[in-house]
This record gives structure tokens, sequence and C-alpha cells, in this order.
């Protein structure tokens, strides 16, 4: 009989018909697909244990997280939450516009309207989605520490500068954070007393109730009495609720102190677009003061743009996923998955590009969220606000908002960064520097670019100039020059090695002894840069020893030059020099004195 039909179980002795082969084959793509689906759905695998008590947690954290999401939600993008609760898996994770993304598609909705940022949304879920189907998340690792903080600190400045007009009633436009301190500068005599004393109040209220957080908590603790309970979960909840609590106030007082004729004492939202959103093809094309663009015009006004939103968009999710992992590994490749859905279907909807938001997320996890099930309540809380309460919103003080933005954007500059990277390591505190510079006075995609490819240029040179122990030892009347590099030796630094070789081992028949212990890797410019060591060193009357070389750097230089295989040597300097001696047959000249 066929093994494929057939086996033997030799336990008990007893023989059974084995799955044909066909049928294996089904049953074995089953599996994988099962496997796959459950992948790519993870509401498919925690669904099974859901149980009640877990609603009421992902009740209270998504309308928790809502509450402080509401005065940012007037775009339609959280409808994420209900596509990423199908594909996401990290349960704290809060999908949403951020404040980033929203700065870098600023500059475009200004130039060609409001479809620049749908269409923007689009595109970015396309290139995430392909750059987690090609596994091609590894361009996000040249996003090095100092660039992200210095690119954060930027975005948060310019964020907040773009503020300023609003925050004191300055009926000017601007963007770029130097041209908003101008406009503010150049018409001090336009500052409206009731928009300036508004927005301050509200930013130290927002000031007074962020520091509740250091005396509240939504744990319920029974060593406590109940008094002090509620007064932690009351101060708690004020903490998260400041920013919705900072709006209202602002909207009720300009609605009871407006005049006669219905004007309020402060610059006001004005009239909002109402209705929950349609589905609809994204624009590829849009028409602006007459003027109409097509899908190519959009993307050229976009440029590098729509590359450097997507990985920004990677970058927020991902890292923020990490930090509510837990240990837990996580898998980034999904995740890219989920965003770039996100994104694809947010499109449909007239969503602005959307990713993850570290400050909700926080919220979401202290809140005791569950499941992702929690972003779909804050979803639905947020768009029956819009379809409800949209009329609430024309009250809404322009001063109130920027004051919630420039609070938060304080928050946000990394403060932090600048200080343990100035105390720890000066070269990145340089790069943290030129990404920051360069992202506030010249742009936020430019100053990635630049901050990566200064970062990289360090990383070259530190390549380029590897560091050397040198040490001197006599052995058998002759003179050692151990080299010990302190890691592997790259194609950059093939030219440095033979010149710090024949600038610091200048003695006439020493030994140079190159210590490969800490070489794991070699390429052939290496290689063939140690050949032409060796015959210069022979031509000085001096002699090269390679030592403690590992097995894989030890075929690359035989296979450069097999006559190398004669200078290879073991164990310690002594006992290595003696062996060479003997096995070459050379007679010891002693050279000390």
């Amino acid at each position: 009989m066929d093994l494929c039909e057939s086996y033997v179980n030799h336990d008990n002795g007893r023989t059974h018909e084995a799955i044909p082969e066909s049928s294996f084959t089904r049953w074995h793509n089953k599996i994988n697909l099962m496997g796959w689906i459950h992948r790519k759905l993870p509401i498919l695998v925690w669904s099974r244990n859901y149980r009640l008590s877990y609603l009421f947690r992902d009740i209270l954290a998504g309308f928790t997280v809502s509450l402080s999401e509401i005065p940012q939600a007037i775009a339609f993008a959280k409808i994420a939450g209900f596509v990423y609760c199908l594909f996401g898996t990290c349960k704290d994770l809060n999908i949403g516009p951020t404040s980033i993304l929203a700065l870098m598609i600023q500059s475009h909705v200004s130039s060609l309207g409001p479809n620049m940022a749908v269409l923007c949304t689009f595109t970015t879920g396309c290139v995430i989605f392909l750059l987690g189907l090609f596994n091609l998340g590894f361009i996000v690792e040249f996003f090095s520490y100092p660039v992200v903080a210095g690119f954060t600190s930027a975005g948060a400045l310019q964020i907040a500068g773009s503020q300023l007009n609003s925050l004191f009633g300055i009926k000017r436009k601007a963007s770029a954070f130097l041209e908003s301190v101008m406009v503010v500068f150049k018409h001090l005599n336009e500052i409206q007393w009731t928009d300036t004393t508004l927005g301050i109040c509200s930013i130290i209220f927002l000031v007074v109730l962020r520091e509740f957080k250091r005396f509240g908590s939504l744990e319920y603790k029974r060593e406590l009495s109940f008094t002090r309970n509620m007064v932690s979960i009351t101060a708690f909840v004020l903490f998260l609720a400041r920013n919705a609590l900072v709006v209202i106030i602002g909207t009720i007082l300009a609605y009871l102190i407006q005049n006669k004729d219905g004007k309020a004492p402060f610059e006001i939202v004005g009239k909002i677009g109402s209705a929950l959103p349609t589905f609809k093809l994204p624009p590829f094309s849009t028409v602006v003061n007459g003027t109409h663009y097509d899908f190519p015009d959009m993307m050229k006004d976009f440029g590098t743009a729509v590359i450097f939103i997507p990985l920004v968009a990677i970058l927020e999710s991902v890292a923020i996923a990490k930090a509510f992992a837990g240990g837990k590994a996580l898998d980034a490749s999904q995740e890219w998955f989920a965003v770039g859905a996100c994104n694809i279907m947010g499109s449909f909807v007239s969503s602005m590009p959307v990713t993850g938001s570290f400050t909700r997320s926080a919220v979401n996890n202290a809140s005791g969220v569950i499941t992702t099930f929690g972003g779909v309540i804050t979803g639905i809380c947020v768009l029956l606000s819009i379809n409800y309460l949209i009329s609430c919103f024309y009250y809404i003080p322009k001063a109130t908002l920027a004051s919630v933005l420039v609070c938060a954007m304080f928050y946000l500059f990394d403060f932090e960064s600048f200080h343990v990277l100035w105390r720890t390591k000066k070269r990145d505190f340089l790069v943290l520097l030129i990404t920051f510079l360069t992202c506030l006075l010249w742009s936020l995609e430019n100053g990635i670019l630049v901050g990566i490819f200064s970062n990289l240029l360090f990383v070259l040179y530190t390549t380029a100039r590897p560091k050397f122990h040198l040490e001197h030892q006599t052995c058998a009347g002759r003179y050692i020059y151990l080299i010990t590099p302190k890691t592997s030796i790259l194609y950059p630094a093939a030219e440095y090695l033979r010149k710090d070789v024949e600038q610091n081992c200048t003695l006439e028949y020493g030994i140079v002894v190159l210590n490969g212990k800490n070489i794991g890797d070699m390429d052939a410019t290496v290689a063939r840069s140690i050949v032409e060591l060796k015959k210069e060193l022979e031509l000085r009357k001096q002699t090269l020893l390679l030592l403690n070389f590992k097995l894989g750097v030890k075929t690359t230089l035989i296979k450069m030059d097999s006559v190398l295989h004669n200078y290879f040597v073991e164990g310690s300097i002594d006992s290595a020099i003696k062996d060479h001696e003997e096995s070459s047959g050379y007679t010891s000249v002693s050279i000390v004195a």
C-alpha cells in the first residue's frame, strides 16, 4: 500500500487508514486559511470569550474617551473606530484624527480645498496597506528617537503658533510658525481683549483640571472610604473631560452674553454642516475658484507628503501600540493592515487621515477598556453628537478651541528629549536640533528628510571611523602591535584601517596582530584592504598576523587571497606568535634593548 494512503501506529500494533493526499491537502489548506482569517480579523478570536462585564467596561471607556474627543472630532474621521474594531490587535489604541497629521495636510487643504484631505486619506491608506503587504515596515526604523522627538516638538510649535491669531482675536490667517508670530506682532492693535481674556482663562482652566489627574482614579479601592473614592473618581472624570468642559462653558458663555443682534462678544465658529457622513468615492479631481484640478495636479501638490504622511501615521500607531502592548509581541504588519483599512474606508465618508492618538489611547487604557469594541462606542458617541448637537457648535468661541490646542501642544512638546540627549549624547542632540529647526523653519516633510539624512551621515561617519584599541607588547624579542577593533569593519573604514596601521605601527621587524574577536562580518572591500596591508607591511619588514578570527570572516579573507590562510593564529599572543614562527621557520631577531 502507498505511504500516502496508510500508516502503521506502533502503539498497540494497530494499522490505521491515513488521510488521502488530496484530502490532507484540502484539510491543511483549510487550517492555513482559517489561521490567516483569524490573523486578519482578530475580532473573530476575542469575540468568542466576550462577556457582559466586558461590555460595560468597554462602554465606560468608550464614553470617557469621547468626552475628550468631541471637541476635536467635528470631521467624520471616527468611522475609523468601527474599522479598527474588526482588524486591530491593540485594545487600547484609539484611531482618529491627530494634530500632527492635521498640520501636515494643512497647506494642501489651504491651496486646493478640503477635497485634498479626503484624497490624502485614500492615498495614505493605500500606501500603508502596500507597505504592510510587501513587509516594507523596516523604513520606519530610519525614524530614530532624535528625529521623532525633533519632528514632534516642531509640529507642536507649528500647531500652537497657528492658533495665536484665534487666541488673541486677530482676524488674519497664518499657517507657518514664524508667519503666525509675525502676524501677531504686526497687528497688535487688532488684538481683542474679550477673546484674549477668554483664551487665557481657558488655558488656566485646562492646566488646573489637568492637575486633577494626580488626585483621581477610576478604580474603586476598598481600603478607602466611600467619600474619598467618589472624590477620586470625580477628579479623574474632570481630568478626562476637561477639553469638553472648557468648550461647553465657552459655548454657553458666548450664547448667554450675545447682544440683541445675536452677535457674540467673541469670534465664534459659526455654521457647520450637519448630518452623518454619506458613503461616496474619494474625490480624484476638484474645482477651486473656477479652476479644475485633476488627479495628477492634486498629487503634484502633495509632493513628498504622499509618502511621509503614511510613514508618520505608521510611526504614531505602531509606537503607541507597542507602548500599551505590555511587553507582548506586536503584529506590526497587522497593525499596518488595520490602519491602512481605516484610512481607505474613511476616505469613502470624507474623513481626514487618521492614526493612533497617544493621549486618547492613554485615556482608553486608564478607563479600563477590555477590547477594541471600546473604539466603536467612542465613534457612536461622537457621531451622535455631530448629528444631534451640531447646532450647539455654532457658538463655540475660536479662542476656546485655540486654548485647547495650545494647551495640548505644550504637553506634546518633548522638553525631556532636549535635556536627556544633551546630557547623554551630544551627537544625537545635534540631530534633534537639526530636525527641530528644519521642521519649524522649513516644513515637516523636509525636516524629516533632513533629520534622517543627518542621522545617517553620523552613522556612516561612525562606520567609516571605527574605534581601535592599540596595545604595545613584546614577545621573544619581537615588538608586538596588538590592534583590536571594537566593532565589525565595513567598507567605508577599509582605507582608514590601513592608514591607522601605517601611522601607528612603524617599528621595523615588528609584528602587527589584528585581533578579530569583535569582527562578526567583513565585506570584500575590507578583505582586499587587508591583503594590501599585508603586502605593505612585508615591504616594511613587518609581519601581519590575524588572531582569533571567526570562521565566516576567515572564509571571506581566504577567498580574497588564499595566502592569508597561513597568517591566521589562535589562542594567546605568546603561543600564537611562537606557533607561527615555528611553522614558518622564522628565527627571532631581538630588537628590544
